[in-house]
């Protein structure tokens, strides 16, 4: 498949996802046979080794790809993107195993970073035992991954540094039991509830530490810092969304009248200068997340590691865009008026999704410290960068 094809095929599903954001907020998950569609179209594949039937997509057209579905529906594209960027542990992975996990090319992964789990070391396998949040699009999923510390003899294994070990066990969705607290303000349609398992054998070779481990396949995309991307990925929700509610708000405020008016709102003075200000500022936001992408790519593609600078501007472009986007949303809710309080109205469900995006760690508050320590030449730690 080339990206043209995906691309098209994104553009033949754009309408029923369009149709479907209701039932797709009401069920709280994104509905298995839109999941399927996604998966056959290879939107989850997007970021996928090419050895294990991937598309390998440089980043900044998995940006493209993510926010082009995001802009019918943001669950949609967030889902798309953690399906996608849970694939990247198979450049890590033996061969092998990478094969068993990944190889299936209608397979969707997902999983949770965060070390919420205990991972008992027993000679070749981990006795794994945890309960996962945010676990989005698991209901859709056929193998999931959770971050867990180590543990050894009763004692938490530790770096030399004394930092916690910890890694991310992969392990079939079957074996995990689904934990319905996805009662939320935004990106309802995600699913994004908890998930455990209970003393669950994890054969070592399945599992995976992004902070210590190095890439097994060398191509540019597994160079690109791994935090980063998942924070691309997260920054394209955002764009996406905001594109649609823009283009939206658009077509309301033509179609609304002033009160006592025959004017169209869209030809007040007020609303031409918001609607202005709100594009200019959404276009300036991704013009700099495409050129923070553009940099660090071009390192990729290069034999020198990739520089700080450039994985802290990545960062800090793709926080930018969260909070851009939540601002835009924001904008445009409050020019809908009355009739954009409504549940049935997109442009609040937009507002929302906005608002809960902001609060993922790899767009929160906090990465503009980091980001500024790096602009200000002061000792950081780069690990997640």
């Amino acid at each position: 498949m080339t990206y043209a094809d995906l691309y098209r095929a994104i553009d033949s599903l754009s309408e029923e996802i369009i149709g479907r954001s209701e039932e797709i907020e009401d069920a709280r998950r994104l509905p298995a046979d839109l999941a399927a569609k996604l998966a056959e179209a290879g939107c989850f594949n997007i970021i996928k080794p090419a050895e294990l039937g991937g598309m390998e997509l440089p980043p900044a057209q998995m940006m493209e790809v993510i926010a082009k579905l995001s802009e019918a529906n943001a669950s949609v594209g967030w889902c798309v993107m953690i399906g996608a960027t849970s694939t990247l542990a198979g450049a890590y992975l033996d061969a092998n195993a990478a094969r068993e996990i990944y190889a299936k090319p209608r397979d969707i992964h997902g999983g949770v970073f965060a070390p919420m789990g205990k991972a008992e070391d027993r000679g070749d396998h981990y006795l794994l035992t945890g309960q996962w949040q945010w676990g989005s699009g698991s209901a859709n999923c056929a193998w999931l991954g959770g971050g867990a510390m180590i543990v050894k003899d009763g004692e938490l294994q530790r770096h030399e540094s004394g930092a916690p070990i910890h890694r991310m066990m992969l392990f079939p969705a079957r074996e995990a039991e689904f934990v319905d607290t996805w009662h939320v303000a935004g990106l309802k349609g995600t699913g994004s509830g908890d998930f455990k398992v209970a003393a669950l054998r994890v054969p070592k070779a399945h599992s995976v530490s992004f902070l210590s481990d190095s890439p097994r396949i060398t191509a540019p995309l597994y160079k690109f810092p791994l935090f980063g991307l998942l924070a691309v990925g997260v920054a394209s929700v955002t764009l996406g969304n905001a594109k649609g509610a823009l283009a939206e708000t658009k077509s309301l405020l033509k179609a609304k009248r002033t009160t006592g008016g025959a004017r169209s709102q869209s030809q007040r003075a007020t609303v031409q200068t918001e609607i202005a200000r709100a594009s200019a500022a959404l276009s300036a936001a991704e013009a700099l997340l495409a050129k923070a992408i553009d940099t660090a790519w071009q390192e990729a593609i290069g034999c020198d590691p990739i520089t700080t600078d450039a994985r802290a501007e990545l960062r800090l472009a793709c926080a930018h865009m969260a909070e851009v986007a939540a601002d835009v949303c924001k904008a445009v809710y409050t020019l809908g008026g009355g009739s954009a309080v409504y549940l049935s109205n997109d442009l609040q469900r937009r507002f929302r999704d906005a608002h809960v995006a902001t609060q993922h760690i790899m767009v929160a508050p906090a990465t503009y410290e980091l980001a500024g320590r790096v602009l200000l030449g002061e000792d950081v730690d780069t690990a997640m960068l």
